[in-house]
């Protein structure tokens, strides 16, 4: 896209955001629901985790109260708690996993979203600070989904981002209405014309589950009969690839992002609207309500741009990096964006962009930089004039509070002693040199710290770094950096955990543990599935291959296209590194994976037959073909940026696909899959295990109840965990 040069405007094409200024077309406003408050106190929480973790926390206009997101319960839930005291209340009981948490500028509501069932399609809710006046504000509407996204300033409204489910085409030369149903496997988008409502996906999943279902632990199922043939019809979330030209096609979805009144007292006002949308977050309004920071784009392709409100106009936009979503926010008189963006950069940096009165773009310059380094959060102060940086040096956090003056150099810094590895979340207080914090670290759980002017203060509410596990179980391991190399030369990076009590010239069995994104990167915290794994004598190695953020633009974009071989390449380079360094034993290694590292599982086992004794992996892509075809809509837009075009890129995404090349596995698998997830339908597993099976290679697949993509849930994780660590353990040492 052409960037608006300095000092210029444009409208919305049909491409990015529409409105009256462009050719898109929002569907109707969210309308505000009240539903039957849930708060309750301390006392009558059952404690369902030895060890809580605390995160995202968000603080009141005073300061001195946060809200946050806690497990204790045994699910992530809404709670809210004095900074320097106990008194804590749980605010929704409901047991929808709460993700994000947002306290109005005003003090008067708290908005959240939560995953109802554990699903990818969630709705945005807010309650008063007693708990009281509890409301849904968008995506209480079947099939539909929300997220949060900014307050205004004077906290009369929300931002918050719709989407509706799609409605189905009918195939080439069916009749309207003959044989079209609703896209089971996605909600997020809203079809042309009503959306078609979808059927459960619980109802759905049990439907076609093979015969030799039986329950395991709770809510896990554990699939270990014989194979048999698939359904022929109504398969959740795939379609076969000979036959994916014939599959019902989903309308183009529409995002759109309103301004709500959670009082219901005012219309909601419409922000902006993007037709086929990888996603659209409003991450703030000026304060003369007159302009709106937008994040869209999808991966690797980010954008800020600044949006006029009353017209949806377009008057600034610049690339932004991956990763956090909230990129920005404006200085109190609107004249300058102080932005999160790698544009043109390596590394992520704040920049200073000026802006004239309509909020054009008059300049641009870096306000803060590191070389090697990027910025990875970004909070402005109350008041605008100060912000807290947070920074990724080598996968640890650094944190540093410094003034903000427009074209000025950021020379006032001062730097913040942080009491563990990792931040995740910084909430600003009433008082600039007083932030709170989320941390988390390779030695305790997550939880929330107070900072006032240097201090590490760990609120009340937050575990104890010494209760990070139950009594009589070893000591959390500290891990040490690790930097394979490729064989193109391309330098690597990530943590080994040595199983405690092992000798140092020890080679041990070992389980290479890839992350997701691919974007993501491995850091120093505490995992109980690393956790697990290592109170059964298994040493964990979790690399980062190419394609993981924290080393730079052009690492991440090192596996685009054919580049992603290379990638897979790097999983038995990585293997090898420690088998030469002689931590692992070369005829005692397993590799297991979630999302994007579920996928390099597969594709390990049938690249590098030899090379691991089994895999694990858990809710990954086992043919592109029908992951494009059964992903949530939002996902496609901003997968094919980065995996190749599910129609011009067929040939390569074929090749890429481990479905392929699945007459190479070798070793046994146990696959895992959440029964709602979405983003990567359970039939990616499914029929990976099934063509194992075909072949004669032990496979078994354990779907957790009520989850999504992610594990949300206390039950779930611990079923999942115990279950992996129980198969490979028998596999490695057994």
């Amino acid at each position: 896209m052409d960037l608006p040069g300095p000092g210029t405007e444009r409208a919305a094409t049909s491409d990015e955001l529409s409105g009256p200024a462009g050719s898109g077309e929002a569907h109707a406003a969210p309308e505000t629901l009240a539903v039957p408050d849930a708060a309750v106190s301390l006392d009558d929480v059952p404690r369902v985790l030895v060890s809580h973790g605390c995160w995202y926390p968000s603080v009141d206009p005073g300061g001195r109260r946060v809200a946050f997101i806690c497990d204790r319960g045994g699910v992530p839930q809404l709670w809210e708690g004095p900074v320097d005291g106990d008194d804590v209340h749980l605010l929704d009981a409901e047991p929808d996993p709460v993700t994000e948490v947002a306290w109005s500028p005003d003090g008067r509501w708290i908005a959240y979203t939560t995953a109802p069932g554990g699903s990818e399609h969630t709705r945005v809710l807010c309650v008063r600070p007693d708990g009281t006046g509890r409301r849904v504000l968008a995506g209480g509407e079947p099939g539909s989904s929300a997220y949060l996204g900014c307050w205004a300033r004077d906290g009369s409204a929300l931002a918050v981002t719709v989407a509706e489910a799609p409605a189905r085409l009918p195939p080439p030369g069916a009749e309207a209405g003959a044989g079209s149903t609703a896209e089971q496997s996605g909600a997020l988008g809203p079809g042309m014309g009503a959306p078609s409502p979808l059927p459960p996906v619980s109802g759905a999943a049990e439907a076609v589950h093979p015969e030799g279902w039986t329950v395991r632990d709770g809510r896990a199922t554990l699939l270990g009969a014989p194979s048999v043939p698939a359904p022929p019809t109504g398969h959740v979330g795939t379609v076969p690839a000979a036959a994916d030209h014939e599959a019902a096609e989903s309308a183009p979805r529409t995002l759109s992002a309103y301004l709500v009144d959670p009082d219901g007292s005012a219309a909601p006002v419409l922000v902006a609207s993007e037709r086929e949308a990888a996603t659209l977050r409003v991450c703030d309004i000026s304060r003369d309500g007159r302009l709106a920071l937008v994040r869209r784009g999808p991966r690797a392709r980010r954008e800020a741009l600044v949006v006029r409100i009353r017209d949806q106009w377009v008057t600034c936009a610049l690339r932004v990096a991956d990763g956090d979503p909230w990129i920005g926010a404006f200085a109190p008189d609107a004249r300058t964006l102080w932005l999160r963006s790698d544009h043109e950069r390596e590394h992520a940096a704040l920049y200073a962009v000026a802006l004239d009165p309509r909020g054009g773009r008059t300049g641009l310059t870096v306000a803060a930089q590191r070389d090697g380094s990027g910025l990875e959060l970004l909070t402005l102060d109350r008041d605008g004039r100060g912000a807290v940086l947070s920074w990724n040096v080598r996968g640890v956090s650094e944190l540093e509070v410094t003034p903000l003056a427009p074209g000025t150099a950021l020379d006032r810094s001062r730097a913040v002693p942080l009491p563990h590895e990792v931040v995740t979340r910084v909430a600003v207080t009433a008082d600039h040199d007083a932030p709170v914090a989320a941390l988390s670290g390779s030695l305790r759980r997550p939880g929330v710290w107070w900072l006032p002017q240097g201090a590490a203060l760990r609120t009340p509410w937050s575990s104890r770094d010494e209760d990070v596990v139950a009594p009589g179980v070893h000591r959390p391991v500290r891990p040490v950096p690790v930097r394979p190399r490729a064989r193109d030369g391309l330098g690597l990076g990530g943590w080994y955990y040595r199983a405690p009590g092992r000798s140092p010239r020890e080679a041990a069995p070992c389980v290479l543990h890839l992350h997701g994104g691919p974007e993501e990167q491995e850091r120093p915290v505490f995992d109980p599935l690393y956790h697990e794994l290592l109170g059964r004598g298994l040493d964990v190695f979790a690399p980062d291959v190419r394609g993981s953020s924290g080393y730079g633009r052009s690492f991440v974009d090192a596996d685009l296209g054919r580049g992603r071989f290379a990638a897979i390449d790097d999983v038995a380079d990585c293997a090898a590194h420690v088998v030469v360094a002689g931590l692992a034993d070369p005829l005692r290694l397993a590799v297991m994976g979630h999302s994007y590292g579920g996928y390099l599982v597969m594709a390990s086992l049938v690249w590098h037959p030899e090379l691991f004794r089994t895999g694990v992996p858990v809710c990954g892509m086992s043919s592109f073909a029908t992951f494009f075809a059964g992903t949530e809509p939002w996902l496609a837009q901003s997968a094919a940026h980065k995996y190749g075009h599910p129609e011009r890129d067929r040939e390569l995404l074929h090749a890429l696909s481990p479905m392929s090349r699945i007459d190479e596995l070798r070793v046994p698998v146990l696959a895992v899959h959440g029964e709602h997830d979405t983003n990567v339908p359970p039939g990616e597993s499914e029929q990976f295990v099934r063509a194992a099976r075909e072949r004669g290679v032990e496979a078994e697949l354990l779907v957790l109840r009520d989850e999504g993509h992610d594990f949300r849930r206390a039950d779930n994780r611990r079923a999942f965990r115990r279950s992996a660590a129980d198969w490979i353990q028998r596999h490695l040492t057994g």
